[in-house]
């Protein structure tokens, strides 16, 4: 691996959004670094793992492979939607009252605290703030 190509990829890395809290982060480091490691040896482990955590990160809290199945999951259960007036995007408060929240199966690997509920027919999850931090699309 080159030292621009090494440049590069740290660019890339520190360029995206780290959110502290997504789930994405941790998984995406560990398949990041293991992947830059078998291609490159340890340079590539430490780029493959900064760049990795940062894709994860734009996952989302369930991350990209995950969202689908829970989606699926969420819509088995055949949710009662809420209906709300508001927007249905990351960062809106939800009541506290009038709206079901329910746990998120532990096999989603989800922080506890997250819960989730289905709003104008949208899967999300919320914090224990009931701040939309996921819409599920």
């Amino acid at each position: 691996m080159t030292f621009k190509t090494l440049l590069a990829a740290s660019a890339l890395a520190l360029s995206l959004p780290l959110a502290a809290q997504a789930q994405g982060l941790v998984p995406g480091a560990e398949r990041g670094a293991a992947a830059g490691a078998d291609a490159a040896g340890p340079i590539g482990g430490i780029v493959g793992g900064a760049v990795g955590a940062a894709t994860g990160t734009v996952g989302g809290i369930l991350g990209v492979d995950m969202a689908p199945r829970f989606r699926s999951y969420v819509r088995e259960r055949n949710v009662r939607s809420y209906d709300y007036d508001g927007r249905v995007a990351v960062g809106s408060t939800l009541p506290s009252s009038g709206v079901t929240y329910y746990d998120v199966p532990s096999e989603y690997r989800v922080q506890p605290g997250y819960r989730y509920t289905v709003v104008n027919d949208r899967p999300v999850l919320v914090d224990r703030g009931h701040r939309i931090v996921e819409v599920i699309d």
